[in-house]
């Protein structure tokens, strides 16, 4: 990815964004451009009109600590948007990865059986390992069943932003689908910035952009963010209707990779649906005779 123009678009899309009341400036006469004028932006961040001009058209390597925590101070950016401001800086001064550890093969990672071993522990909810480019790579027993609409009976490893976009099943399986759709780019938005040369990446990008009219609109937003922690609602084709908690953690021997588990609150109607679903999925034992 050009990661001048990744850089330009970043800012001036933020710019926009601000209007002059919510940056504390008065507003006076008509404005030509939606959100913040450079100048007041430059202003705002204490620097000169014309170096704050040169940062927007891309020109961002080499610039310090504090201009950086100026810029995303001026922009009000939020936690996900600073992260990503300083990848960006990041990569044009040639540190691609934020410092992280070099990434590993992810299908080592999958077929490691120590991790699977893991996943396979967790029995009351739904666990799965998902890499940068949004393929899920491997799941538990029940996050098989959970995610059946993804996995099909394909043989290319499932990938959630495909799913999401390409396939109309994506519709039915997640009921605030709109919601679904800006968090899964934001999170590739995120991670296209801590390796602009990935080329996995580019290539997602370059499929869903071509194929995907609604892709193509919010990549175009240059909106970021983390996954973390939170609330998402799902409609299972065998069980119906569940609201699951998630959590993502960080897989450390394998950078890159993360580790999400869905639960449900205790004792809820989805908890009891999940258990449904765990039930329809569990093994049926041969009962043994004596003779």
């Amino acid at each position: 990815m050009d990661n001048r123009q990744e850089v330009r678009e970043f800012l001036t899309t933020r710019r926009a964004r601000i209007t002059p009341d919510q940056a504390g400036l008065p507003t006076t006469g008509a404005r030509r451009v939606p959100g913040l004028r450079r100048s007041e932006v430059a202003t705002i961040a204490g620097l000169s009109v014309e170096y704050y001009a040169r940062l927007e058209r891309g020109q961002i390597a080499g610039a310090s600590t504090s201009v950086l925590e100026a810029l995303a101070r001026a922009l009000q950016l939020d936690d996900t948007e600073r992260a990503h401001l300083f990848d960006l800086a990041r990569a044009a001064d040639g540190i691609p990865t934020s410092g992280r550890s070099r990434r590993r093969t992810a299908g080592k990672a999958a077929s490691r059986l120590s991790l699977q071993w893991a996943l396979d522990a967790i029995k009351d909810g739904v666990a799965f390992v998902r890499d940068p480019h949004q393929n899920l790579l491997t799941t538990n027993a029940l996050g098989r069943a959970f995610y059946s609409p993804v996995i099909g009976d394909g043989g290319r490893t499932p990938n959630l932003a495909r799913f999401q976009f390409l396939d109309p099943v994506s519709k039915d399986f997640y009921p605030d689908w709109d919601l679904f759709a800006q968090m899964c780019v934001g999170i590739m938005r995120a991670e296209a910035g801590r390796d602009p040369h990935d080329r996995g990446l580019q290539d997602l990008v370059g499929e869903l952009s071509t194929r995907s009219e609604v892709f193509r609109r919010l990549w175009a937003d240059h909106n970021v963010r983390t996954h973390g922690t939170g609330t998402k609602r799902f409609n299972h084709p065998v069980v119906g209707e569940l609201t699951l908690a998630y959590e993502e953690l960080a897989i450390t021997a394998e950078p890159g990779l993360v580790l999400l588990v869905y639960t449900a609150e205790p004792g809820s109607p989805s908890a009891e649906r999940l258990q449904l679903l765990a039930s329809w999925t569990a093994p049926v034992e041969t009962p043994t005779t004596n003779s």
